[in-house]
């Protein structure tokens, strides 16, 4: 039994290859963050900028995965007290993100939505008294709208999985999983894909 799904499942996939050309087309990404840092009180959203490259590969004219690799400027702004009075300070977390989204496309084009995995890995911080991880594992969920010419407008909501300063909460460590310092990014932003023959 286990061989004929095997069969079919090889079988489906090599007709709809033949049937459908796939197309790959470099691009470029940028765009606004809004990031901020959960579970930390008196808070405020950070905004800043991400920009990188991405490879659109396009197998028909419903589904497509977009391979990525950016420069994420994130963090948030917070409230400190010192000498009687509230200071406000930015804090920097800037990750190299690589990323892989499937886009699903309604009516063969145009709108569309997004999802898929991103593996962060930390280049600076501003710290002084503690030392963020240097990676994050996140997952990205979004809109967007496709132009004919291969500009794209979208909206993307980026959560990381990984508690920035390495807590356990899985092994009783004094922690518990709501008090989770995680990454949280709301990115809006535009892409163009260049055509390829």
């Amino acid at each position: 039994m286990r061989n004929f799904v095997v069969i079919a499942f090889v079988l489906f996939f090599g007709i709809q290859s033949s049937e459908a050309q796939v197309r790959v087309n470099p691009g470029l990404r940028g765009g606004l963050n809004i990031s901020t840092l959960t579970n930390i009180d008196d808070n405020s959203s950070k905004t800043d900028f991400y920009i990188g490259g991405l490879v659109d590969i396009r197998f028909n004219k419903f589904f497509s995965l977009q391979p990525e690799i950016n420069y994420s400027r994130q963090g948030d702004e917070g409230r400190y007290f010192e000498n009687g009075r509230y200071y406000s300070e930015k804090y920097e977390l800037n990750y190299i993100t690589l990323g892989a989204v499937a886009k699903f496309n309604f009516n063969g084009g145009g709108f569309h939505i997004l999802g898929g995995p991103s593996l962060d890995f930390k280049v600076s911080d501003n710290y002084i008294n503690t030392n963020p991880e240097d990676f994050d594992f996140s997952i990205v969920g979004g809109v967007g709208y496709t132009l004919p010419n291969g500009l794209t407008f979208e909206a993307r909501i980026k959560q990381g999985l990984v508690d920035i300063y390495g807590y356990d909460y899985y092994n009783n460590d004094g922690y518990y999983t709501n008090d989770a310092i995680l990454n949280q990014v709301f990115q809006i932003g535009i892409s163009y894909k260049f055509k390829t023959k």
